[in-house]
């Protein structure tokens, strides 16, 4: 299905970051690492139910670029690595991970990795055949992907990043076919490791994007709104310097988009300004707060985002996914977004952004 894309665009296109919360009938609630509550041809069914009620959500909240709210993945990466061989998920260990910021039970890789098929057709042709809108799917970044493994194989991070960056390109460029309009990489490691994104993340991020003719993007947050993460944010001074050292590499870069975080960030917005010529996906949704923005609050954080970005580069966004998040209050948070976006709209749009 085509989607009702370029030419009739509208200025300040909205869209999530990635994920959605899982109904309670799907998995267990307000977790990072939940639980299915079902299994077999049961689940299966309530994945594309799950899929089907949040692309309804999205669209009647009043975004421009609907996701699938990753409903069929427990996680972001680990979604992805259940689909490879070489993959051992039956004897997880417990590592550090974002440089030790928090513990997570991971699979190892235990030999070559390869795909035993296609990782995610079955969602991304069910959300372009319920949605006319563009259509935005995410994958694990290379970076990211590492730094969530617990690697007994390879013995180098570089190989195994450019390892999976061919196996992301195998599914990007399938989900391109598809009809994905934009395939979205999400790596916030890079936020943690801007010496290792400099001498190989950016390479990683390009083999895996090699070849596609959509839009491509990357992801860079400060993560889920989790307490290791906030603990972290609160570690990390008055000013957020982070995106300083990797944006110069990533605007020499092939990627066409980039996001961000912005909301209730203590990110210099000076620094979108490294990003040129890329199109921003400014967040201007806090995911690590229960609070509802206002649309006052959305269109005035876009509108400092303007100093630094063209209009028609500026996507309004969520800082970050919103899966932990109580279902209620994501849904809430979405419909100020299209809300504020709209007041933008009225106040920048036409001329009323000088």
């Amino acid at each position: 299905m085509p989607s009702d894309r370029k030419n009739a665009a509208p200025l300040f296109q909205s869209c999530i970051a990635g994920s959605l919360p899982k109904p309670a009938w799907l998995a267990e609630t307000q977790k990072l690492w939940p639980k299915w509550k079902l299994q077999g041809s049961g689940l299966e069914d309530a994945k594309r139910d799950a899929t089907l009620l949040w692309i309804k959500e999205q669209e009647d909240a009043g975004l421009d670029i609907i996701g699938d709210g990753e409903q069929s993945r427990l996680h972001f990466v680990h979604g992805f690595l259940e689909n490879l061989s070489g993959v051992d998920f039956k004897r997880k260990i417990r590592i550090g991970i974002r440089n030790n910021r928090y513990k997570a039970l991971v699979p190892q890789i235990v030999a070559p990795l390869q795909l035993t098929g296609r990782v995610h057709e079955s969602e991304a042709r069910l959300a372009r055949a319920h949605t006319k809108k563009r259509l935005k799917f995410t994958l694990p970044g290379p970076m990211t992907i590492v730094d969530t493994v617990a690697d007994s194989y390879y013995g180098d991070r570089r190989e195994l990043a450019l390892a999976f960056a061919d196996l992301l390109n195998r599914e990007a460029l399938a989900l391109e076919a598809d009809g994905v309009d934009i395939i979205q990489f999400d790596e916030p490691a890079f936020n943690v490791y801007p010496d290792d994104v400099n001498s190989w993340g950016i390479a990683a991020l390009e083999r895996a994007v090699q070849g596609l003719g959509c839009t491509t993007a990357v992801h860079i947050c400060y993560g889920y709104g989790i307490p290791a993460n906030v603990a972290w944010k609160k570690s990390l001074g008055e000013e957020w310097r982070q995106y300083e050292q990797i944006f110069p590499a990533i605007a020499q870069s092939s990627i066409d988009q980039v996001s961000l975080e912005c909301r209730n960030s203590h990110v210099p917005p000076r620094l979108m300004g490294l990003l040129r010529e890329k199109d921003i996906m400014v967040g201007v949704i806090d995911v690590a707060s229960d609070v509802v923005e206002t649309p006052e609050q959305i269109a005035e954080t876009i509108g400092i985002a303007l100093w630094h970005v063209p209009a028609h580069r500026l996507y309004p966004c969520t800082n970050c996914g919103l899966a932990p998040m109580d279902r209620e209050i994501a849904l809430r948070k979405l419909k100020a977004l299209a809300k504020g976006v709209e007041l933008a709209r009225r106040l920048y749009g036409n001329g009323g952004w000088q």
